[in-house]
């Protein structure tokens, strides 16, 4: 058996899934230190409230792990109604981050916080 055929032709390519029209999901993957916990989570919360109010939001979640081996303790998740709501959304939460001062990734840094961030999209043939 080739490489080629090793995987059926129904499972689509990652080009394919980021093609394709539908949902977009935000999910950012987060290692916070116990004592940084609180402070991170009101940032968190504060973040959530403006995007509960943008255009093309459909749910969100805050996500703290209770069992496994895992190094990322808190992951959020924000379900988006296509890429287009995805990019209008971060242009305005850049906006906004600009007007009050807010540097995310200093923010990160200063409290010991490792962050995976990515957009995905459910592969139709599984979804």
């Amino acid at each position: 058996m080739n490489e080629q055929s090793a995987f059926p032709e129904s499972v689509p390519t990652r080009a394919a899934a980021e093609n394709a029209s539908g949902p977009r999901y935000r999910v950012d993957s987060f290692i916070v230190p116990a004592a940084s916990r609180d402070e991170f989570l009101a940032r968190v919360q504060d973040a959530h409230t403006i995007l509960r109010q943008q255009d093309g939001f459909l749910q969100d979640m805050i996500l703290e792990q209770q069992s496994g081996p895992g190094a990322y303790n808190i992951v959020t998740l924000v379900e988006w109604a296509s890429a287009e709501v995805v990019d209008r959304v971060s242009e305005a939460v850049t906006r906004r981050y600009a007007e009050i001062g807010f540097d995310r990734n200093a923010s990160l840094a200063r409290l010991g916080i490792t962050a995976d961030i990515a957009t995905y999209a459910r592969i139709p043939a599984f979804g």
